[in-house]
């Protein structure tokens, strides 16, 4: 007999989780399936990298702006209530959204210059990012509903829910894009949208109602009140900013990635090796119910970003379907430690009660970076990379051994994002906000006399 802790999800406030957690599963599988199948659906319509990498700057500028909001919300109010008031802002906004698609003349799709289109998309995209609040609101009911000692495991949880939804939505996104445009899409993401309404009305949360907000009064969102916690703990915040760091770049693996994919297979075969790709999320998130993220989770985050470069430099090598599943199925499972270890983190060194705020800051302030490398790489690759390696000097020079076309444009942007990111990572490795965080995290174990406070490495 196993004598690790783990978790019980049929009692107490744990069953509250998993409900909370089923409801937050496919209301994920909803959304990630909108915007997967309007990022598809506008590239087969218009064939233009630009406007899918417009779809990923449009998704994360309103992340971004977002989240501090959404953070404020989420602490000044009642978990239940934002997450029932989030279900039903989805539903509006995709009501709107099919009201649009089915009333609007074909030939606005076709066209990635026509506002039509773009209003089509913006207002989609809302319904989307209304979601976006659960996933503020999730990690705080992990601290709210789950013993300290069992809360990296149960974001482990989190992040296995989070494959399934990415491994439902790949194979369904594609499907229904192929066979019925856009349309199925959205009345499915209603469905959901309702149906997780209705669900969790019958589910309460215990929770004492927090409203202190310090200076700022009861109602302000209360930015530097956050600020000041953030900073308070020594190495957080450059936590934060490497995070930062890695979304800027990682805005050209978003923008590029669908494209790429798509030059290489079928809409329906991206779909479906996305679901298959995702079971290693899936994996990954059920090895952290058992093994944890480990004594210093800083750490842990850090070389999965390792990971994460390497595996960017060495798929786009070779235009190859079978060499992007090999390099990428490690990377899938690997992920939800990182995401793991930033949620236990944050969990073990912020107050209860600034959570909410803590978490849409890092939200806001992450994503930031994003939009601004989607928007600045999706032109690049369009008009500079792929005449570069199509027709160009780089056809010349590299494409005899390196291979020529818009794969290879886009397989340029992918290098030169790994290699970028394998620097910063070594370099935040071996810096003293890394030494002084792994510190405050292990301080907060020793004060809190829970099982796992052994001393970071």
């Amino acid at each position: 007999m196993s004598d690790r802790p783990r978790l019980e999800l049929r009692t107490g406030p744990q069953r509250v989780f998993a409900h909370v957690l089923a409801s937050s599963l496919a209301v994920s599988v909803a959304n990630f399936t909108v915007w997967f199948a309007v990022t598809f659906w506008i590239y087969l319509e218009t064939r233009s990298v630009f406007a899918t990498g417009v779809i990923a700057g449009v998704f994360l500028v309103a992340t971004a702006g977002t989240g501090t909001w959404f953070g404020s919300l989420v602490d000044r109010h009642r978990k239940h209530a934002v997450i029932q008031a989030s279900a039903i802002a989805s539903l509006v906004f995709y009501a709107m959204a099919l009201a649009l698609y089915l009333l609007l003349p074909e030939a606005v799709w076709r066209d990635a210059a026509s506002p039509l289109l773009w209003v089509f998309v913006v207002v989609l995209m809302l319904g989307v990012i209304a979601g976006n609040i659960r996933g503020i609101a999730l990690p705080t009911l992990v601290t709210l509903l789950v013993p300290e000692h069992l809360r990296d495991r149960a974001n482990g949880l989190v992040g296995t829910t989070t494959g399934v939804s990415f491994l439902v939505t790949s194979v369904i996104s594609g499907l229904l894009v192929a066979f019925d445009g856009m349309r199925s899409t959205i009345l499915l993401a209603m469905v959901v949208s309702a149906a997780s309404f209705v669900h969790l009305a019958g589910v309460r949360i215990e929770e004492r109602q927090v409203v202190s907000t310090g200076d700022d009064g009861p109602r302000g969102v209360d930015l530097r009140g956050t600020l000041r916690v953030v900073s308070g703990v020594p190495g957080l915040l450059a936590l934060i900013a490497f995070s930062c760091f890695n979304n800027f770049i990682g805005g050209a693996f978003m923008a590029v990635m669908d494209p790429y994919g798509l030059e290489l297979v079928s809409v329906q075969a991206w779909g479906l090796l996305w679901g298959v790709l995702s079971t290693g999320v899936i994996v990954g998130g059920l090895l952290i119910t058992r093994t944890g993220v480990g004594a210093n989770p800083v750490r842990t985050l850090l070389l999965v970003n390792l990971v994460l470069w390497t595996v960017c430099i060495v798929f786009p090598l070779k235009s190859s379907i079978v060499l992007l599943v090999i390099a990428v199925l490690p990377l899938m499972l690997v992920m939800p430690y990182a995401e793991a270890a930033e949620q236990t983190i944050l969990q073990r060194v912020v107050p209860y009660e600034r959570q909410g705020r803590v978490f849409g800051f890092a939200q806001s302030v992450e994503q930031a970076a994003s939009p601004l490398t989607a928007f600045l790489v999706a032109p690049l690759t369009q008009f500079v990379m792929i005449p570069f390696m199509t027709d160009g000097a780089g056809a010349r020079w590299i494409g005899p051994w390196f291979g020529t076309g818009p794969d290879r444009g886009m397989a340029l942007v992918f290098i030169a994002t790994g290699v970028i990111g394998l620097v910063v990572t070594l370099l935040a490795l071996a810096s003293r906000p890394y030494r002084q965080l792994s510190e405050a995290y292990h301080d907060k174990i020793a004060a809190s006399g829970t099982p796992d406070g052994s001393r970071p490495s």
